[in-house]
């Protein structure tokens, strides 16, 4: 089993908004493979005139992930793999890395021994596999209210899968990023979009939502095995009372089924919070369906991490990782520039 975070391809979508090149770190041993993807970025200070880097799972979710091995030999192949990989990062400049570990897998817990966990967040999502009824099952009674409410009213809905454009998708996108103030890092750009569509348009699912022949709302879903990820939305503010979001979803679900998917990825709130807002919404499409989702802060190279932090004049231990990377860093960059 594999997923469409693993792609070579996605990491690659990633290059430019991340200021790196997407690199695999391919790894065999005779008891197993393992396969790690990761965004490598340069690191704007130079210790000695020598440049190093930091590399990181690109947006979505990741991490070193074994791609073959037996139960019993699990641990063995793990160390040798950390191992191996420890040289390479000698090698290759890389002082630190930060991972974003897959929440549907167990490459956290079989990597635990070489990458310290620390727990983000809950995700969840919606199970198609084990329930015959998805929206009975896993709905709040307050979203099949609303979703039938919004059915009767007249409000109808498409699915397509493979779209010809996304340009209609990008309209909705960008206005509801526009109202909500939303972070630069969800602006993706058309040359993100036009890549997008060009190299994973059989797994992309685009689902629209209709009032009196109008798009209302439309999401941009990856579709991968039998995993459905919700990946971005937007609506269309003035037919919030048509419950547009939660028809979107209602769609997926009546899609999944029929094509035989086994779990719609909602993913987790912004906050490691029990009761963040966002999870809590998108827990009324999962009662049932949770994961645990972790990170992991990893220092190949402590000497240099530490000089690297000192040169821009910041703490080595930091809520922010790499420190180095942090705003008061970068501010402190800025002031020795510009004197």
């Amino acid at each position: 089993m594999s997923d469409i975070y693993f792609e070579r391809d996605y990491g690659r979508l990633y290059e430019q908004i991340e200021q790196g090149i997407c690199e695999v770190f391919e790894f065999e041993h005779p008891l197993g493979k393992v396969r790690h993807l990761f965004i490598k970025r340069p690191i704007p200070v130079c210790i000695n005139e020598e440049s190093y880097f930091d590399i990181s799972t690109p947006y979505g979710y990741g991490g070193p992930l074994i791609t073959e091995c037996q139960e019993t030999h699990k641990c063995q192949v793990v160390q040798a793999f950390h191992d191996k990989f420890e040289v390479y990062c000698q090698k290759e400049n890389i002082v630190c890395e930060f991972v974003r570990f897959h929440p549907l897998f167990t490459n956290a817990q079989d990597f635990q021994n070489c990458y310290e966990l620390t727990f983000r967040r809950y995700t969840t999502g919606t199970n198609l596999k084990d329930y015959e009824n998805p929206v009975k099952s896993e709905f709040s009674k307050s979203k099949q209210k609303s979703i039938r409410k919004a059915l009767d009213a007249g409000v109808e809905y498409r699915v397509t899968k493979n779209p010809a454009s996304l340009e209609a998708f990008k309209q909705i996108y960008y206005s509801t990023m526009k109202r909500k103030s939303a972070a630069a890092i969800y602006y993706f750009t058309d040359a993100y979009f036009e890549e997008l569509l060009k190299s994973f348009g059989k797994n992309i699912l685009l689902s629209e939502v209709l009032y009196e022949g109008k798009v209302i709302a439309m999401g941009l879903n990856l579709v991968y095995d039998k995993i459905i990820h919700i990946h971005l939305s937007g609506t269309l503010e003035e037919y919030h009372r048509l419950s547009a979001s939660f028809v979107m979803r209602y769609s997926l679900v009546e899609w999944g089924k029929e094509h035989g998917m086994d779990l719609i990825h909602e993913g987790g709130g912004v906050t490691s919070e029990i009761d963040d807002p966002l999870y809590l919404f998108k827990k009324q499409f999962g009662k049932n369906t949770e994961f645990e989702y972790y990170v992991s802060r990893k220092i190949w190279n402590r000497k240099i991490y530490c000089l690297l932090c000192k040169t821009v004049g910041v703490e080595n231990e930091s809520d922010s990782f790499p420190a180095y990377r942090s705003l008061a860093a970068v501010r402190e960059q800025l002031s020795i520039t510009n004197r």
